[in-house]
């Protein structure tokens, strides 16, 4: 194994002569391309704090996303034209972040489409927090409107969380704006029931009930007449939006108090 020898004059000269015009070449490209990332930075922050300024009125949780989704693509188009002026190769870089961003989205296409139904949800807004809404099957109190899911409370304290894609595609029920829901117990009673009787003992038992809305007032009606010498009737009373459930299970209650008092 042979042991280097020390330079000579010659070629220590001609690194030297090297590294003066590598740094000749590259140095102002490198303090360029420092001064640009200090600059930028600065601009950006201050860039983004407009955007923040400029969607003030949008939800909370939109305007937290669109100020950081804008801050970031800034901040990695600043860093590829950073390298760019530094002299490194940027084209390869910025042909592997298309395909990586290709490849993302096409195995997140339904995460994407949930994203898209949660701007489109938040931008709209067929419903907001507190609302209570009737969607895809599902029932409750909107507790949060998020980027790719909408949070729901059910009267039995159940969380339920939605999909925004399907959600914003499909059929939105909201109990809200109308200020009160129906409730409706129907039963079936022997055809010779004398209605106009039942009327008066059952119709102030709905009415006593301190949820249940004295206008519109509450019903009995028929629905229908059956072969079988029976008929079909529906109370009807109507409530605050969220309070259905727990006024439904308190009347089927009551009723079946009075039934059993009448044998």
């Amino acid at each position: 194994m042979s042991i280097p020898t020390a330079l000579s004059a010659p070629q220590l000269e001609l690194y030297v002569e090297r590294l003066t015009s590598l740094a000749v070449l590259y140095l102002p490209r490198l303090a360029g391309a420092l001064l640009l990332l200090v600059v930028g930075w600065w601009l950006i922050g201050w860039a983004s704090r407009l955007v923040a300024v400029a969607v003030a009125h949008f939800d909370v949780s939109l305007r937290s996303f669109l100020s950081s989704l804008f801050s970031i693509a800034l901040k990695v188009l600043l860093l590829i034209s950073a390298a760019g002026m530094a002299g490194f190769e940027t084209t390869s870089f910025v042909a592997i972040l298309g395909a990586a961003g290709l490849a993302v989205g096409l195995a997140l296409q339904g995460t994407l489409a949930n994203f898209a139904g949660g701007v489109l949800i938040l931008i709209f807004k067929p419903f907001t927090v507190g609302d209570v809404i009737e969607s895809q099957g599902k029932s409750g109190t909107v507790q949060a409107i998020q980027i790719f899911n909408t949070l729901l409370l059910t009267p039995q304290g159940d969380t339920i969380i939605l999909p925004n894609g399907a959600t914003s595609n499909g059929v939105i029920v909201n109990k809200a704006h109308p200020q009160r829901a129906l409730v409706e117990i129907q039963l079936e009673l022997p055809a010779d029931t004398d209605l106009d009787a039942l009327r008066q003992r059952a119709l102030p038992l709905l009415l006593r009930d301190e949820q249940a809305l004295p206008e519109p007032t509450p019903q009995l009606i028929l629905v229908s007449l059956k072969p079988s010498a029976t008929m079909q009737v529906a109370f009807r009373a109507y409530t605050l939006p969220g309070q259905e459930d727990a006024l439904r299970n308190r009347l089927m209650e009551e009723l079946q108090k009075l039934f059993a008092e009448q044998g």
